[in-house]
């Protein structure tokens, strides 16, 4: 049986700290499997899961992440069975709104029924429930694109589950799209999305570090690059990115902190990008570049 330990942060960023927080080794040995942090979009609250093979030390638990907590919310301990850990984690999780997206687990299938912007998203070991701010921004950005651009070739870049290329496969039908992910779980666990959400023959899958396999090459430039990455990738990748998107079109950027944002934005201000839209909610950037 593996422990699993729920804790409510303080906010969004104290969410992040603490799941960090318990990833890292520690002299106590009470080291987390894996660790999640979302919101509970009904409350407004940030959780953050961390996975144990046996019952980890409460009160070293509680020095680790004390300052994080939500001071009325208690840490709870429980036990889950080994094999069923990702299953139980995933199902905990709600349906989420973000634009005219609804993103929802298979539990709530049944809730949910066909909807045209229902997406069924089994995230597996892959990131990308919607959950994340991060995720929300991308799909938010991407339904207000909708209403006024229409690309015909799209990169979802670091794709995770999928969930960003099956979007821009719904709104926009006739694009092509390819995803890729440098690690092939994650190219595992977005085909099988893309199945599930009936994309399959739509998206092109590639397990590839950056952007220059030859798949991914096929189609450059791009009318439209989604990367929910994080701020060092994302920088390190701006002079590739500026030769993948076409003149005039758009890259959508996230997994980028508030505090990160300016840094990001100068880099691409050099590669030839022009800053359309910034969004900053729970302290992570979402930006909408244009390339000149």
């Amino acid at each position: 049986m593996l422990t699993r330990l729920r804790a409510t942060a303080a906010d969004s960023l104290a969410a992040r700290l603490m799941a960090e927080r318990l990833a890292e080794p520690d002299e106590d040995g009470s080291e987390a499997l894996a660790t999640s942090s979302f919101e509970d979009p009904s409350t407004g609250s940030w959780h953050v899961d961390a996975y144990y093979a046996s019952e980890p030390d409460s009160t070293a638990i509680l020095t680790r992440i004390g300052p994080w907590l939500e001071a009325a919310t208690p840490p709870r301990l429980e036990q889950v069975p080994d094999e069923n850990w990702v299953a139980i984690s995933q199902a905990a999780l709600p349906p989420v709104s973000a634009g005219h997206f609804l993103v929802h687990g298979g539990h709530d299938r049944h809730i949910v029924g066909r909807r045209r912007f229902a997406i069924e998203i089994d995230a597996g070991e892959a990131f990308g429930t919607a959950h994340h701010a991060t995720t929300q921004g991308c799909l938010a950005a991407v339904d207000r694109l909708a209403r006024r651009y229409h690309p015909r070739t799209i990169l979802d870049l670091g794709c995770g589950s999928g969930l960003l290329a099956i979007s821009a496969a719904r709104v926009w039908p006739a694009a092509r799209v390819v995803a890729s992910d440098i690690d092939p779980v994650a190219v595992e666990v977005a085909a099988g999305n893309v199945a599930l959400n009936g994309a399959r023959g739509r998206i092109r899958l590639v397990t590839a570090p950056g952007l220059d396999h030859p798949r991914l090459r096929d189609l450059q430039p791009y009318d439209l690059v989604l990367a929910n990455i994080l701020a060092g990738p994302l920088i390190r990748l701006a002079p590739r990115l500026s030769r993948a998107v076409r003149p005039g079109g758009i890259a959508v950027l996230s997994g980028i902190l508030g505090e990160q944002a300016r840094e990001v934005l100068a880099t691409y201000a050099m590669a030839g990008f022009r800053l359309v839209e910034k969004r900053v909610p729970h302290n992570w950037a979402t930006l909408v570049l244009v390339r000149a």
